[in-house]
């Protein structure tokens, strides 16, 4: 049979021929689709939206030390809320999932309720205070909990897990100031310590190397030039104790330790005519020198008949003993002189090498000021950091800092979450009717048979003359029959089941359309 364009007035005849690939497919999808809707369990639904609010008091004046982004601590806090232990209390609390207990075990009875648990994230444009550009943040979150059958309990669950989060977010954002605290001040105690020894080792090492500190190098150098200076003036006296000394000794060798009265009559001459020559016969020195020589003539007449011995005995000489004595005092003066100088050389010697071991000294000396000023620095900004996280926790204590704030509470759901009925049976009638049409299609394309006299005049080219209906026979008749009243019966059942699927086609329609108007007036 060739293939021929589908008329519409062959839509009628295919219909009638195909009616029951029409019909069965239909109300079987659709009567399957509606017991899956009658018969789901009803799941109720309750949400909480909880706002997150900045901290009261600008960050400029206070910073405070919880630093982690809020996705992270709301993912942290989600981890220890959804824990097995906090689940399982809720669970037994409020007698959740008893029909799961008789076949399931407890991890799997949690795993689902963890699954019915929904955590969605409301997210805002706003500027970045340290950039200045437009970012997307977290400004709030809704938390929801969806169960069978109790709208109570549902609501119940839902508003302990608000509950719950919102005493988690207290007490980690405490925690982790009071940490913060903590830390802080067990590091500020440690550097104390380490200052303290490092002082300790200062101390010990000045008074180690006392003389050679780097300070003291100046001072060192100021001290060897005036020993030097000290030196070079002990050196002029020395050279000048020994001009005496030699000039002494050459005249202690001209003057005899025993001098004899001629001799020394004619050395008070001699000094008479100098100073006869210098000054006037009354001056004192020429009238002493005048009795003196008058006594030694009157007691020595004839002089030079007596000679003074030549033994060796106690120096009688005056001038002798006066060279003498004066020779002794320049020699004690040499050698305090010497004495002097060697002390001065070993005070230079001493102070170089101070001087020579300094910068050894030093090197190990600024490495104890270094750890001393890094660890100084250190405890500074310890301190102020201490400061700053004793302020942060007094503004988490005063709950001024970033808070969670319920600002819709989970409310008593008032109708299922789903199943959706609506959807539900639309999506069988949708169903049905395609698996009609597409069935009835096959069939179509598939049958060869000729069923009118137009199918016929186009297949043959034979011109039809009349058309002899097909006529029933008894046994057809009865067949016919209890189609029709299977054709009654399900009728009468579809009348039965519209009233109740009406009922739930209505009432979703009007929450729907309840819903729109809602949003339309927010």
């Amino acid at each position: 049979m060739e293939n021929n364009t589908l008329r519409p007035q062959d839509i009628p005849a295919i219909a009638k021929r195909r009616k029951r690939a029409l019909i069965f497919p239909f109300v079987t999808i659709f009567f399957i689709a509606s017991a899956i809707a009658l018969l789901l369990p009803p799941i109720y639904k309750s949400s909480s939206t909880i706002l997150i609010e900045d901290q009261e008091i600008p960050a400029e004046y206070i910073q405070t030390t919880v630093t982690s982004l809020v996705e992270k601590r709301l993912q942290e806090i989600k981890q220890k809320i959804m824990s097995t232990t906090r689940l399982q209390e809720i669970i037994d609390r409020y007698e959740l999932y008893t029909d799961l207990k008789k076949n399931r075990t407890s991890e799997e009875i949690i795993d689902k309720m963890r699954d019915d648990i929904a955590l969605e994230l409301i997210s805002a444009e706003v500027v970045d205070k340290r950039t200045g550009r437009n970012t997307n943040a977290t400004v709030a979150f809704t938390l929801s909990y969806e169960g069978k059958n109790d709208p109570v309990k549902v609501q119940r669950v839902a508003s302990v897990l608000a509950s719950l989060y919102l005493d988690e977010n207290i007490k980690v954002r405490e925690r982790q100031v009071r940490e913060a605290s903590v830390f802080f001040e067990e590091e500020k105690n440690r550097i104390e310590q380490s200052i303290h020894g490092v002082e300790t080792a200062i101390s010990a090492f000045k008074e180690q190397h006392l003389n050679e500190l780097p300070e003291l190098i100046q001072m060192h150098l100021q001290d060897i030039h005036s020993t030097e200076i000290n030196i070079e003036r002990s050196m002029e006296q020395l050279r000048g104790f020994k001009e005496r000394e030699a000039y002494l000794l050459a005249q202690i060798g001209q003057v005899s330790p025993q001098m004899a009265d001629q001799e020394k009559l004619s050395l008070l001459k001699l000094e008479l005519n100098r100073l006869t020559a210098l000054y006037s016969e009354q001056y004192p020195d020429i009238v002493h020198l005048k009795k003196e020589i008058a006594e030694i003539e009157r007691n020595q007449p004839g002089g030079s008949a007596r000679e003074a011995s030549s033994g060796g005995g106690k120096p009688t000489n005056p001038a002798f003993i006066t060279l003498n004595s004066q020779l002794s005092s320049v020699r004690a003066e040499i050698a305090s002189a010497r004495q002097q100088m060697a002390t001065y050389e070993g005070h230079i010697n001493k102070l170089r090498g101070y001087i020579r071991a300094a910068p050894v000294v030093e090197q190990e000396y600024r490495k104890l000021l270094m750890e001393r000023d890094s660890l100084k620095r250190k405890y500074d900004d310890l301190m102020q950091k201490l400061m700053e996280a004793q302020v942060a926790q007094g503004l988490e204590k005063g709950q001024k800092g970033e808070r969670f704030t319920l600002i819709d509470p989970a409310l008593l759901p008032e109708k299922p979450y789903k199943p959706n009925r609506l959807i539900l049976f639309l999506i069988g009638i949708v169903l049905g009717m395609g698996c009609s049409i597409g069935l009835t299609v096959l069939l179509e394309l598939s049958d060869d048979t000729i069923h009118d006299a137009v199918s016929f005049n186009t297949a043959t080219r034979i011109p039809v003359l009349s058309v002899i209906p097909y006529i029933y026979n008894e046994s057809e008749r009865r067949v016919h029959k209890k189609r029709y009243a299977m054709a009654y019966g399900v009728g009468a059942a579809v009348l039965v089941l519209t009233p109740l699927l009406f009922h739930f086609l209505v009432m979703d329609l009007y929450i729907f359309w309840a819903k729109v108007m809602r949003n339309l007036n927010l």
